[in-house]
Parts: structure tokens; C-alpha cells; sequence
């Protein structure tokens, strides 16, 4: 179902659409050609043609060219000269016998025939059919002559002289197949164009150019031409409009008469159309009266009548005139005149004086008078003055001769000389020097004007002003007042040279010149020079100051290896007989390295730790310093780049010396250290010696109690000791030397001895180390034993030994042993440098001699070598001895020895 509905709505817009354009399909055959083609015999035609088909998308089936055709009602066709008839339907060949068709599928029916003869004259017709129904035959009326056809000239209705016409050359032919041309008589330009269309077949040529009287009658003559052969022509003769042209004859010939002799002129009408209708004569361009006919009559002439004469003739068009004619009347010279040009004349400049004499012929010789004397050699109508002079004023005259007679002198004319102010000069009136300030007054003066002097100029032109025509007056000159001159003036005006008024004053523009110019370096050689502009008189004396201060004298001033402490303010002060002049201040500025580099620490004298510190590296260096580095000690770099270093908070690690690096572009330097010190705050201090006096007393306690139970301990074993061999044991020396005892009872006095020392004292440590021990064992010795304190580290039940040292003030280095009540009580303060000390074991087999000096107890001596003897003499001997050695770490300087103390050997590191 849906299928049949479109295809119902697809017949509907096809028969809607053909109904619409079966509106614009033509009812009958429809041709355009031109109705009457036009040639001649020999030539060819061509027939412009289109038609069309009564009904839409019909095709032309046949098509046959007929001449002289006719209908046949036998045969119900037509009949005729077949000239063109396609022989396969729908096909069209282009050429068939002298007919060729252009495109006739496309509804172009254009036929070229070539030739066409005489007897081609009559219709031609075009048969056409399309299918079985649809049929036409169309009549095309050919007139072929036997001659070319001639042209049409048309030309305007009206012309007139030289005014610009068109006409036109028109021949009824046109064939692309045989060219024709069209040519004219006349000069002018001319247009030839070729019309081909379905209305009108022609060939037109247009000649535009301006006709002159003399074309009036003249013929103009239109020719056909096929190459350089005249085919056929047409003629039209001119008829111009143009005013009347008219010539002029005079009798005699010459037109040169004597006065009272008569003159005939005639007037002759060579050309007027149409004709005229007036006539006048004209002399000198004034028209005569009563003179109309074409001849004029002068029977009895005079020198009035002499001049230009001419005949005009007036028709429709407007005014001809005939060419001038001279009368010449022949008299002798009359009254002259002298004219001047130009009088008055100013001096050098060219003047001429002409004479003026009336006559003809004209006067060829003259006589030239000054205030009334001949001027020989001028006979000339002019006398000329190139450059004219004061004598040649005067009165001039002349008198003028001709072929006729010499006529009178003339009138005398004045030439008047006139010059500008001669011998003009500027006079200075002020006799004495002038000084800058002073008044001046100067005059304007001359030797002779014509005409007389009118008025006075001064240049330069400054504010004065004249008190008197020619009197000057400058109330106070300028030191830079240039050459004055003046001008006397009547018409003209005279400059006198300028005088100089020599001002005097003081130098000026006094400036300092360095050379060379620029930036200048530590070390270059450099030259100022004091320049002067102007002074007058010349300055005499050059002073020199450096930041106001007098430095040297003379026109110059060398600094021949500049330092930066010739840097500065320079001026020069010139001066003459008028006065000083300074300069202005010239700056010199010095480019040096940084030099003279230090530290300098804020607050000085130290900072307390917790506040503030800046250290600032200061120098001299020119340009500034841009560049910074900061060191420590032997030179840690602190990577800081500016010019002030601050410590916030400071800390005491902070303290130690300081030193900086500056550079500027020129070079670089470093400053020397500078310390700086960084106290303990009072909190730090109080914190501190809290903590040492807490450590103090919980030492002071350990010892006492580590001394109670050692001396518990060495009674327990003393008991054991004495009866141990102690040839081999090591000993400890004591502060000091006790005497030798005899036996047992002498070992168990110095143990007794030993204990005291060791427990006596006020509760303060002794002066040097102090073993605290017990003597475990008498010693026999074969000779005299050597009596001193057991080194615990040497025995194998002794495992410690108390040390103590002396504070700061004491010395660093103390004596081993022990020492009296006295000696510990001289103790000092304590030192924090000082803390500890080691107790080493000296090397087995290393000893040394223990007695230095020897205390004499119990028959014991000392020999001048110091040899500790018994009272037999025996040398004490010491090979039992051996000792242990202390080493103190800590800085300080070692006490002086006590005479009663003997030493072992210390190391100190």
C-alpha cells in the first residue's frame, strides 16, 4: 500500500511539472534571420539564423535549402533547385556544395554561400521537418547584382568651419568569406565597423574631422574596396559655412608715399557662404566713417594718415577681415624728445637716454648735447651710461636728421646722480680705556649724501638708543660687546667699518680641563689644564686648589703618578689686571683596589653571650667594595658575602679571631684578624660553679672514705709484708726525706713518719701526688736501706692511689710524696685547666737517682757531689727502689722546686 502512494505522489509531480512547461513549449515554428540579404556576383552571402521546434525536446529530422521553390500539389511537397538536403535523418553534414549550416542541432540556422552568382537572385528556402507531423519551410529573399553594390554617404545637415563633423560610409554587404574595405577622400580619422546579426547584415565606416573653408564645394568621395580594388563609390559634395574671406591690394603697391600724394586700396571677396552682407575699412584698428564700398580712396595724403588699414566683411555666420596693410608717409624729423630710463638714477647703476624724433623714413643719425655741449662720438638714437657716475648728471638733449631734412633739438631733460652717504664712519668718542660697565658713546659720521640723510643705524642692534641723530650713548658696556658700526641712510644706506671698543675684563668662563679625560687609575699620569675662554688683558697668574686649599701655580698642574689621596675637588683661579676668576670645582675621582681592610667588632671589648655581635669590614677602595668574604681562625671560610657579619645570639665558641676578604673591580685585599671574645653570661658562670662544687664535695667524700677503708686495708696486711722479701719491690718517693734508721726500729719510725704525713693536715689535699701508704714491711738492706712509700700500683695487693693536684694558682707540675702539715696548708685556688692526672708504670729496669738532697738523720750525710753517706761513710744505696711515673695534661708553668723536696721524673704532654 505504501509503495502505490508514492507511486501516485511521483505521477502527481511529474504531470505538475509538465503541465507547467508545456506552458513554455512554443505553439509553431519560430525563425530570426534578416528578411533580405543583399550581394554581388562573385562574392559570397552569410545568413545569421536561428529557430525553433513546436513541441519540447523535439529534434530536427530533416532539413533541405531550396531556391526558387515551389509547393506541388500533386506531389504534395516542394519542389525547386536543391542547394542542401541531409540524406541520413538527424544528421547534418557542415559542407554539401557551395551551402555549409553552423551547428544546426543546436538551433543554429546560419548559411554560408560561397560563391553567389547573378542568377542566385529570388527566396531560398529553408524545408525543415521533425517526425511525422511537425513541418516548415521558411523564405529567405537573396538579391545578388551583377556590379558591387555601391555605398551610402550621409553627412550632417549643417557645416561649418572648423567644427569637428562625423559622416558616415555605409554598405548594405557583410561575408567573413570576402573582405571588403571602405576608404575616404578626406583626411580625418576614420572607423570602420562590421554588423552580422539576425536583424541587419552592413559594413559602416565613420570619418570625423573638422571641414575649412576651402572644403566648401570640395567632393567627398566613399570607395568599396577588396584589397587595392576600387569595387564601387559614392560622392557627396560639401557645402561649408564660414565667414567671408577677404583680400587687400593698395596702389601704388608699396604703400610708401610722400605727404600730399594720393592712395588707392580696393577690397576683394575671395570666398563667403553664404554671402556677406556689410562692409568697413579699419585704420590702425579704429573703423572709418562713411566708407562701406569695397574700394577706398585717399587722394591728397598726410603724415596723419599714415598707418595700418583693412577691409571687413559681416554675413551669417560672422566677420571676416583681410590681412593689414602699412601706409607709409615719408616727412622729416620733427620736435624729438629725450626720454631717461630711469631718472634720478642711482650711482653705478646702467642708465639710457633715448631720442625720440617723429619722421619717416626714421631719423638713422643724431646730435647728443650735455648742458648745452656736444658729446662727440654719439650719434646714436640712445645714449647708454653702463654705470653711471655723479658727472654725468646734468641736462641732456638731442636733434635727429633723416633722407628728408634735420629736425630741431629738443628740450633739455635733467638727469638726476643720486648716491648713498659717502665716506661714512664710526667714531668713538670715549677717549680712555674701557672697562667692562663703563658708559660709551659713539657717532655717525659721513662726507656727503644725495639725497640728504634721512636717518642712522646701528648694528649690533642692542637696547641703546640714540640722544641725538647719529650719537650713540651705551650706559654700560658689556665685556662681551663686539665691533659696533653705523649706517648713514637716506635711500639707501652706507655701513661704516666697525670699530672694536677693546673692553676690558676680567677672565671669563675659566674651567678645568683633565686630561686624559675619564676615569683615572691609582698610578697613571694625569694632566690638568686651566682653560681660559677669554680675557683681556690675557690672564697673567694660574692658581691651583685642591678642596679650597692652595696646591700649586701655573697654567697647568701634573700629578705624575696619582694617588687616591690626590683625589678631590680642583679649581684654577685665573686673573689679569681686571681681576681673578675661579673655576668651577672639578671633581677628581681615583679608581683604586680595596686597601686598608680591618675588622671592626660592635660592641668593642667583647659581648657577653646571648646578645648581639656585628663584625663590619671596613676599608678604602674606590669604586666601592662589591664583593665580601669572611674567615675564622687560619682561614675557615664562613660562606657569608656581605659587608657586616652578625652573631645573634653570640656563643662562647664564637670567640677566636676574625678577618675579611673585599674586592671591587680593580683588585682585592684582606684585612688583619681581629679576636673577638665572648664572655660567659653570669647564669652560665653560676651554673657552672654550682656544678664544680657539687662535684667537689662529692669527691672530697669518696676520697675520705676510700682513705678510711685503705688505711683499714693496709693494716690488715701489713702484718703480712714485713715478712715478704722487698728487695725487688717499687716504691714511691715522699715529698721528703726522713733519716736512715738502724734496723727494724729505724723502718717502723719512718713508716711512722709516713702515716703522720698522710693523715695530717687541715682536710686539704697536699701540694704534689701523694700516695696514702702504709709501709707493709721493714726493709734490711746490707748497706744502708733505702727507706721511702711503697708504690701501691706495684704491688700486687694494692690495686688504687689517691692523686690529688693543686688549683690554678699552684704549680702544674707537683712533687710526688708527701709533705708536712706546714706545706699542705699553703694551698691555692683551684684551676679548671688542670683536672687529672695519670699514674704510669715506668719501664722494668728504669730508675733514677731519688736523692737530690739528703736530709741528715740518723747518721746520715750528704757529700758536696750530693751522695747521701752513713756516718761510717758507706754510700746510701737505692737498688731496691723503684718508682712510678706521673704524667699532668693541662698547660701552665711548672712551680719552682722546694730545696727539701726531691723529684721524680715527670712527663708533661
Amino acid at each position: 500500500m505504501l509503495v502505490l502512494l508514492l507511486w501516485l505522489l511521483l505521477l502527481l509531480v511529474h504531470l505538475a511539472w509538465f503541465d507547467s512547461n508545456a506552458k513554455q513549449i512554443p505553439q509553431s515554428w519560430k525563425f530570426e534571420h534578416p528578411k533580405t540579404i543583399y550581394a554581388w556576383e562573385g562574392a559570397c552571402v552569410w545568413i545569421p539564423c536561428k529557430y525553433s521546434i513546436p513541441q519540447y525536446r523535439s529534434t530536427l529530422d530533416n532539413l533541405t535549402l531550396f531556391h526558387n521553390f515551389k509547393y506541388s500539389e500533386q506531389a504534395k511537397e516542394f519542389i525547386g533547385e536543391v542547394l542542401y538536403r541531409n540524406t541520413e535523418i538527424g544528421v547534418f553534414p557542415p559542407h554539401q556544395g557551395r551551402a555549409h549550416f553552423m551547428d544546426v542541432e543546436k538551433k543554429n540556422c546560419t548559411l554560408h554561400l560561397n560563391p553567389v552568382l547573378a542568377q542566385d537572385s529570388g527566396e531560398l528556402g529553408l524545408r525543415m521537418t521533425s517526425g511525422p507531423i511537425l513541418k516548415w519551410m521558411e523564405r529567405i529573399d537573396l538579391n545578388v547584382s551583377k556590379t558591387p553594390l555601391p555605398p551610402r554617404i550621409q553627412v550632417p545637415e549643417e557645416i561649418l568651419e572648423l567644427h569637428t563633423i562625423h559622416v558616415l560610409c555605409r554598405l548594405e554587404f557583410a561575408c567573413p568569406g570576402y573582405p571588403v574595405q571602405l576608404s575616404w577622400s578626406q583626411e580625418g580619422s576614420a572607423h570602420t565597423s562590421i554588423v552580422l546579426n539576425t536583424q541587419s547584415i552592413y559594413t559602416l565606416s565613420q570619418l570625423t574631422f573638422q571641414p575649412q573653408w576651402t572644403d566648401h564645394e570640395k567632393t567627398l568621395t566613399c570607395q568599396v574596396k577588396n584589397s587595392s580594388t576600387v569595387l564601387s563609390e559614392d560622392s557627396v559634395k560639401l557645402r561649408v559655412k564660414h565667414t567671408p574671406k577677404l583680400k587687400l591690394e593698395v596702389s601704388p603697391s608699396e604703400a610708401t608715399v610722400k605727404e600730399g600724394e594720393s592712395v588707392t586700396m580696393t577690397c576683394h571677396v575671395t570666398s563667403s557662404h553664404p554671402m556677406y552682407t556689410a562692409l568697413s575699412w579699419l585704420k590702425d584698428g579704429v573703423p572709418l566713417r562713411e566708407q562701406e564700398s569695397l574700394t577706398l580712396a585717399l587722394p591728397s595724403v598726410t603724415k596723419a594718415m599714415g598707418g595700418k588699414y583693412l577691409c571687413r566683411a559681416t554675413n551669417s555666420v560672422g566677420s571676416g577681415v583681410s590681412e593689414e596693410q602699412a601706409l607709409s608717409v615719408l616727412y622729416a624729423p620733427e620736435q624729438p624728445t629725450v626720454d631717461i630710463h630711469a631718472s634720478p638714477a642711482k650711482e653705478s647703476t646702467s642708465v639710457e637716454l633715448v631720442c625720440a624724433a617723429p619722421a619717416n623714413p626714421p631719423a638713422r643719425n643724431f646730435t647728443w648735447f650735455h648742458d648745452g655741449e656736444t658729446l662727440a662720438g654719439e650719434t646714436g638714437e640712445k645714449l647708454h651710461f653702463p654705470s653711471v657716475l655723479l658727472g654725468h648728471a646734468g641736462s641732456y638733449a638731442c636733434q635727429a636728421l633723416n633722407s628728408l631734412g634735420t629736425g630741431p633739438v629738443s628740450s633739455p631733460a635733467e638727469l638726476d646722480v643720486q648716491y648713498a652717504p659717502k665716506m661714512v664712519e664710526t667714531v668713538i668718542e670715549t677717549t680712555a680705556v674701557i672697562r667692562e660697565g663703563d658708559p660709551v658713546t659713539l657717532s655717525c659720521q659721513y662726507n656727503s649724501s644725495n639725497p640728504q640723510v634721512t636717518h642712522y643705524e646701528w648694528r649690533p642692534r642692542g637696547p641703546w638708543q640714540e640722544h641725538a641723530p647719529g650719537m650713540l650713548t651705551i650706559p654700560r658696556v658689556a665685556w662681551d660687546t663686539g665691533p659696533v658700526a653705523c649706517a648713514a641712510c637716506n635711500q639707501w644706506c652706507t655701513w661704516a667699518a666697525s670699530v672694536s671698543l677693546d673692553v676690558q675684563y676680567a677672565p671669563r668662563r675659566v674651567e678645568v680641563q683633565q686630561s686624559p679625560p675619564g676615569e683615572l687609575r691609582e698610578g697613571q699620569r694625569v694632566l690638568l689644564h686651566c682653560s681660559v675662554a677669554q680675557a683681556r688683558p690675557a690672564a697673567t697668574r694660574v692658581l691651583w686648589m685642591r678642596n679650597g686649599s692652595h696646591v700649586a701655580e701655573g697654567p697647568q698642574l701634573v700629578l705624575a703618578s696619582i694617588a687616591p689621596e690626590d683625589a678631590g675637588t680642583y679649581s684654577c683661579e685665573a686673573s689679569n689686571t681686571m681681576g681673578p676668576t675661579q673655576s668651577p670645582g672639578h671633581a677628581v675621582q681615583v679608581l683604586y683596589a680595596p686597601r686598608r681592610l680591618r675588622v671592626s667588632v660592635s660592641p668593642e671589648g667583647g659581648v657577653m653571650e646571648g646578645r648581639k655581635a656585628f663584625l663590619t669590614c671596613e676599608g678604602d677602595a674606590n669604586p666601592p667594595m662589591w664583593q665580601y668574604a669572611w674567615f675564622r681562625g687560619q682561614g675557615q671560610d664562613l660562606q657569608f658575602s656581605g659587608p657586616t657579619l652578625r652573631l645573634e645570639p653570640a656563643q662562647v665558641q664564637h670567640s677566636g679571631p676574625y678577618w675579611c676578604q673585599g674586592a671591587n673591580r680593580l683588585g682585592n685585599s684582606r684585612s688583619p684578624p681581629q679576636t673577638l671574645t665572648v664572655y660567659y653570661s653570669p647564669e652560665t658562670i653560676g651554673r657552672r660553679a654550682a656544678i664544680g662544687m657539687g662535684s667537689c664535695m662529692a669527691l672530697l667524700i669518696l676520697a675520705s672514705w676510700g682513705i678510711k677503708l685503705r688505711h683499714r686495708w693496709k693494716r690488715s696486711q701489713s702484718q703480712q709484708g714485713l715478712q715478704e722479701s722487698s728487695s725487688t719491690q717499687s716504691f714511691f718517693v715522699r715529698n721528703k726525706k726522713v733519716g736512715w734508721g738502724r734496723g727494724a726500729g729505724g723502718a717502723a719510725r719512718r713508716a711512722r713518719k709516713s702515716e703522720a704525713a698522710e693523715g695530717s693536715g687541715a682536710g686539704g689535699p697536699p701540694a704534689a701526688a701523694c700516695c696514702p701508704l702504709q709501709v707493709r714491711q721493714a726493709l734490711h738492706l746490707e748497706g744502708p736501706p733505702s727507706t721511702g712509700c711503697l708504690n701501691p700500683m706495684l704491688d700486687d695487693t694494692v690495686s688504687y692511689a689517691v692523686l690529688r693536684f693543686p688549683e690554678a694558682d699552684t704549680p702544674r707540675q707537683g712533687d710526688p710524696g708527701t709533705m708536712d702539715t706546714e706545706g699542705r696548708g699553703r694551698l691555692l685556688g683551684g684551676d679548671e685547666t688542670v683536672t687529672y692526672s695519670v699514674l704510669k708504670k715506668p719501664v722494668a729496669g728504669d730508675y733514677e737517682n731519688l736523692v737530690e738532697a739528703c736530709v741528715q738523720e740518723d747518721g746520715v750525710r750528704v757529700q758536696e757531689d750530693g751522695a747521701c753517706v752513713q756516718e761510717d761513710g758507706a754510700r746510701v744505696q737505692e737498688d731496691g727502689v723503684h718508682y712510678s711515673e706521673l704524667v699532668l695534661f693541662g698547660a701552665g708553668e711548672r712551680r719552682p722546686c722546694p730545696k727539701e723536696v726531691d723529684y721524680v721524673t715527670i712527663a708533661q704532654r
